[in-house]
């Protein structure tokens, strides 16, 4: 080590700062990085807000000796705000502990760690978000922590809303559907947002069994045969099967009050619990989920009886309900100028249902290799793919027939070849001058990656880069994706960390109910706040209107600081990912 860097990391650390504490509370806002960590052997970025700063220093935490040194990038300037940034880049040191950056008249950072494995506790902690969001059942202390609650929502006498009828289920049938996850920061459930959270679920066991099927959760089931995953996984698959109509296999759209609750425990909260409307889009999601299901389900055949072959049933039986009922949409206001009582609670309604039959042919067919389903997709004649969301499913489809290429029929594969082509046109849009943004990520090139639920735009990117990896093994995806996670966890136009209970400036008052009313100061962990979202519908007060700053932490904003099950999903996958691929 350079005698002369160690004095003065030294001397500059000793000039502000006289212990490793006061480094911590003296961080400056500016410097903005992964407040988790970064791999050994990994690209490790942070952003300094600023221009014209010639050199970083990195420094041990428990010696405040400088470590390693470095010249901060050229100046880029914010395309939404008189802002500068510049890079600090210290790939090159790879030893693991516990470090702090610090650039001379600016300050230092949070800590952070360097080690193998860096995001495995917030894999775990993001798929456990998902217990905390059970309905139906209590959690138990030894489980829960501190966050231990009495069951709510038993929704085992859940009426038949008057949109919902059929010939064998009049108004005010009396129907059990237990179990499921809230799904969001209220205490309602939805079919179509369960739809893309499950399927990313899924995909992240499908993709890597190695690491998803080992992680342990603490959670009631983590001493059965099963990988802890998958028993969170069928929480919510069980609650959807009780939502298929099974006299005609459509699917209602949603188990919901008629209105919101307010801020209460989920066992404070009794109104009248109805299924509303069957529709085409919610009955092709649940096809689709219960096809993937089915095939990724098969090997646990002694542990599930049966429960493959129940979830192909399903799906099959939903598909020829939607094949008879193509074009029947959810539009609630005008349901409530029919139908009584209004419902008002999360609308979930989509303009297309374009992507969802392609997503639900596209699961049928990679699950039964039948050629019925294969001839039903509609291949899009595009240049690009969108980024997945609950509401543009397509590239759900996309990602479960290239993984399954090699197991399809030949006559499929000139198509997925065509799906390749388009996939990989996307991802080189997103890494394009990635470079030469203000944070040197991919999220956030456009003002449109701001929106509600940005968060879920981040990770939902990142799984794209992912695929792209995969087909290319080109570095520069997976180091994309890598930049995204850094976005969640930190290096962002917020400086938060939008991870509930992870990095040192952390979401601390998230739009969500249980968070809200049980009296403990810290938020519920492992729960992904929707991020940056500058339409601030919510009418909350913000600090700013930037777009990628453009975020209040207080639980009045639901625009920007809210929770669901959709946004946790694709950071699970993600971090799955990069813990599976680096080192």
């Amino acid at each position: 080590m350079n005698n002369t860097l160690l004095s003065l990391g030294r001397i500059f650390a000793g000039i502000v700062w006289s212990s490793a504490s006061l480094f911590a509370q003296n961080a400056s806002e500016q410097i903005r990085l992964n407040q988790v960590g970064f791999y050994p052997k990994a690209v490790k970025h942070a952003i300094l807000i600023g221009k014209d700063h010639p050199s970083f220093y990195l420094i041990a935490q428990n010696t405040l000796d400088t470590v390693f040194s470095g010249k901060l990038g050229g100046n880029i300037k914010s395309p939404f705000s008189e802002k500068y940034s510049q890079l600090i880049d210290f790939s090159g040191f790879q030893q693991q502990g516990t470090y702090y950056l610090y650039v001379p008249h600016v300050g230092n950072s949070y800590p952070f760690s360097i080690k193998p494995k860096i995001h495995h506790e917030v894999a775990k902690a993001a798929i456990k978000g998902y217990y905390y969001q059970r309905a139906t059942v209590d959690l138990p202390t030894r489980y829960a922590g501190k966050w231990a609650r009495p069951a709510g929502h038993p929704d085992n006498k859940v009426l038949v809303h008057a949109s919902a009828v059929s010939e064998n289920r009049p108004e005010g049938t009396v129907i059990s559907s237990p179990k499921g996850w809230y799904d969001a920061g209220d205490y309602n459930k939805y079919v179509v947002n369960s739809g893309i959270t499950m399927a990313t679920l899924l995909s992240s066991y499908e993709d890597f069994k190695a690491i998803a099927g080992k992680l342990q959760l603490n959670i009631p089931e983590s001493n059965n045969q099963l990988p802890d995953l998958i028993d969170e996984i069928l929480w919510n698959l069980r609650w959807m099967q009780t939502m298929q109509d099974p006299n005609d296999g459509g699917v209602y759209h949603k188990l919901t009050n008629a209105a919101f609750d307010g801020m209460v425990m989920p066992h404070k909260a009794t109104k009248t619990r109805y299924v509303v409307q069957k529709n085409t889009i919610a009955t092709l999601d649940f096809a689709a989920v219960m096809a993937q299901a089915s095939r990724v389900l098969k090997p646990f055949a002694r542990e599930l009886p049966q429960l493959s072959d129940s979830c192909l049933i399903a799906a099959q039986k939903a598909w020829d309900w939607a094949i008879k009922n193509p074009s029947v949409y959810y539009r609630q206001n005008d349901n409530n100028q029919h139908f009584k009582p209004a419902i008002t609670t999360g609308g979930y309604e989509d303009k297309s249902n374009v992507d969802e039959w392609f997503w639900a042919s596209a699961e049928l067919f990679v699950t039964t290799h039948q050629k019925t389903y294969f001839d039903a997709i509609q291949w899009p004649e595009v240049a690009t793919i969108p980024i997945a969301t609950w509401n543009q499913v397509m590239p759900l489809g996309y990602y479960s027939l290239i993984r399954n290429e090699a197991n399809l029929p030949d006559f499929a594969k000139e198509k997925i070849l065509k799906l390749k082509e388009q996939l990989l046109n996307t991802a080189n849009l997103l890494v394009d001058k990635q470079s030469e943004q203000l944070y040197h990520t991919v999220m956030g090139k456009t003002a449109k990656d701001f929106m509600w639920g940005s968060s879920s735009h981040a990770a939902n990117q990142g799984i794209l880069l992912v695929q792209a990896y995969w087909l290319t093994k080109q570095s520069r995806y997976l180091e994309a994706a890598l930049g995204n996670i850094d976005y969640l966890l930190g290096r962002n136009g917020t400086g938060y960390s939008f991870l509930t209970g992870y990095g040192t400036k952390q979401v601390l008052h998230p739009h969500h109910r249980p968070s809200i009313a049980d009296g403990i100061a810290e938020p519920i962990p492992g729960l992904l706040s929707g991020g940056p979202n500058p339409g601030q519908q919510d009418k909350c007060v913000y600090t700013s209107s930037v777009p990628d700053e453009s975020f209040s932490d207080h639980d009045c904003s639901y625009a920007s600081n809210e929770i669901a099950i959709n946004w946790n999903a694709p950071l699970v996958y993600l971090a799955i990912a990069l813990e599976a691929h680096l080192e």
